[in-house]
C-alpha cells in the first residue's frame, strides 16, 4: 500500500527511558479515536527521562514513527510529544477582572484569558500548559459557562504546568532532527490521567503513580485537574538492575526473569519453585546458577519497599494524606509486575488499582497495557486540543484586580521553593 498524507490524522510520541513509542490515530465518524498504526523501538539514549544521547534517540524516534506509518499506510509530518522527566511543577492560579455588574459576554471571557496569559510569567521556567479550568462569578467557583450571567467580578482558574527549559528544548531538538514538526510538548502526567482516570475520579480526588523505567511520577488530581506532582528518580529498570546484580546475570536476562517469574507478593510454594540463571559471560566454561522464586521476589520487594516509601513521602508533601475515599491508581511499565496492586495497597494503606489505557478504538493488544498509558492519553489530549493561554495575544484593556498579582507571585515563589 502506497503511503499518502491523510487529513484529520494525529500522531503522538512517547520517548521514555526504556522504549520510544509512536501512535497514529484518526477521529471516527462518531468522534471516537481510531488507532491506525503503532510503532515501538528500544530507547538507548534516554536516562531517567532526560535525553542523554541525541543521535541514538533520534534514530529510535525515526524508526518508531516509520513503523507506525507503514502499518497505517500514511505519511505524517508533525507529532505531539510527551515530556516525562522530573522537574515538573503544577499549580492553580486565579485571576479576576471587574465587570461592573453587566452580563458576561464572549468578549469578556476572551479578554480575561488574554490578560491571564500576559500575567503568567514563571521567570525563566518553561510553561508547558496554561489552561483555563473553570470560571468564578463574584468569587463563587465552579461556573462552567458564565456567558449571559450578571456579575461584578469575573474570574478564572488557570492550571499551570512548568519545568526547566533545557530538557524540553533538547527533546524538541531531538524530534525535529528526525524531520518531524513538534505541534506541542505535553507533560506526561496530564496525558496519562486522561487515559486511565475517569472524569469522576479526577473530580473526587485521586493519586496517579506512574512507574516508568527510570522515573516514577506521582501526581494528584482534584476538582477535575492536576493539582500537584512530584518525580522520583527510581523505576522499574532499577528492579531489573537489582536482579542482574544480585544473581550475576545480564540485564536482558534479568528483565526476562522479572517479567516471567517476578511478583510483588510471595507464597509458600515460591520456596520450592526453581529458576535457572544464565551467567553474564559463557566464556571459560562459566556455568549458570539456580535460585528459588522466593529469592527473586525478596530482591524485587527490597526495591519496591524503597519506592513505596518515597511515594508515601511525596503523597504527604502533596497533601494527599487523608486515606478516606482517596484512591491510588498505578500505571506505567512497572505496574505490569504481578501482584503490584495488592502489594501497594498494603504498603500505602489505601485502595489501589492498576490503570490501563481506555478510550481508543482498535488499540493493539500489545499496546493496551499500563506501559502505554501515556501514549494513549497523549492521543486523547491531542484530539481534545484544549485552550492554552500561551497562544493568545496580550491584552491590556481589562483592569486586573490587585490581589491577582499576589497570586502570580505565589506561583513564582512555589517555583523557586521547589527548585
Amino acid at each position: 500500500m502506497a503511503k499518502q498524507v491523510a487529513d484529520g490524522l494525529l500522531t503522538v510520541l512517547d520517548i521514555g527511558s526504556s522504549k520510544v513509542s509512536a501512535l497514529i490515530a484518526q477521529k471516527g465518524d462518531g468522534g471516537e479515536l481510531v488507532v491506525l498504526g503503532t510503532g515501538q523501538r528500544e530507547s538507548r539514549g534516554v536516562r531517567r527521562g532526560y535525553i542523554a544521547d541525541m543521535a541514538a534517540t533520534e534514530v529510535a524516534v525515526r524508526e518508531a514513527v516509520e513503523q507506525a506509518e507503514r502499518i497505517a499506510g500514511v505519511s505524517i509530518e508533525d507529532v505531539w510529544v510527551a515530556f516525562s522527566a522530573g522537574g515538573l511543577v503544577s499549580d492553580i492560579v486565579k485571576l479576576e477582572v471587574d465587570l461592573g455588574g453587566h452580563r458576561v459576554e464572549q468578549g469578556d471571557i476572551d479578554a480575561l484569558l488574554k490578560a491571564a496569559g500576559e500575567a503568567l510569567d514563571p521567570q525563566g521556567r518553561m510553561v508547558l500548559h496554561a489552561q483555563p479550568t473553570r470560571y468564578t462569578l463574584d468569587g463563587l467557583t465552579g461556573t462552567p459557562k458564565p456567558i449571559g450571567m450578571h456579575a461584578d467580578r469575573l474570574g478564572v482558574e488557570i492550571h499551570v504546568v512548568a519545568t526547566d527549559g533545557s530538557p524540553v528544548r533538547n527533546l524538541d531538538l531531538c524530534v525535529r532532527s528526525a524531520h518531524l514538526d513538534v505541534k506541542s510538548i505535553v507533560a506526561a502526567p496530564v496525558a496519562t490521567g486522561l487515559a486511565v482516570l475517569s472524569e469522576e475520579e479526577r473530580d473526587l480526588g485521586v493519586a496517579l503513580v506512574e512507574i516508568g523505567a527510570g522515573v516514577t511520577n506521582v501526581s494528584v488530581f482534584q476538582h477535575g485537574v492536576l493539582t500537584g506532582l512530584a518525580s522520583i528518580g527510581m523505576g522499574a529498570a532499577d528492579v531489573t538492575d537489582d536482579i542482574a546484580s544480585a544473581f550475576g546475570t545480564r540485564r536482558a536476562q534479568a528483565e526476562r526473569i522479572k517479567c516471567f517469574h517476578g511478583s510483588a507478593n510471595m507464597s509458600p510454594r515460591d520456596n520450592h519453585d526453581m529458576i535457572d540463571i544464565a551467567p553474564i559471560s559463557a566464556e571459560q566454561g562459566e556455568e549458570g546458577s539456580r535460585i528459588t522464586k522466593a529469592q527473586l521476589i525478596a530482591t524485587i520487594r527490597l526495591r519496591l519497599d524503597r519506592l513505596m516509601q518515597e511515594v508515601q513521602r511525596e503523597l504527604k508533601k502533596l497533601n494527599f494524606d487523608d486515606p478516606v475515599g482517596r484512591q491510588i491508581v498505578l500505571t506505567g511499565g512497572g505496574a505490569e509486575l504481578k501482584g503490584i496492586a495488592d502489594y501497594a495497597q498494603q504498603a500505602l494503606g489505601r485502595t489501589v488499582r492498576v490503570g490501563r489505557p481506555r478510550g481508543l478504538s482498535a488499540l493493539p493488544e500489545a499496546h493496551s497495557g499500563p506501559a502505554f498509558s501515556t501514549l494513549a492519553g497523549l492521543a486523547m489530549f491531542a484530539a481534545a486540543d484544549p485552550v492554552d493561554l500561551r497562544g493568545m495575544e496580550p491584552q491590556h484593556q481589562l483592569v486586573v484586580r490587585p490581589t491577582m498579582g499576589a497570586m502570580v507571585k505565589r506561583l513564582l515563589a512555589a517555583f523557586r521553593s521547589n527548585y
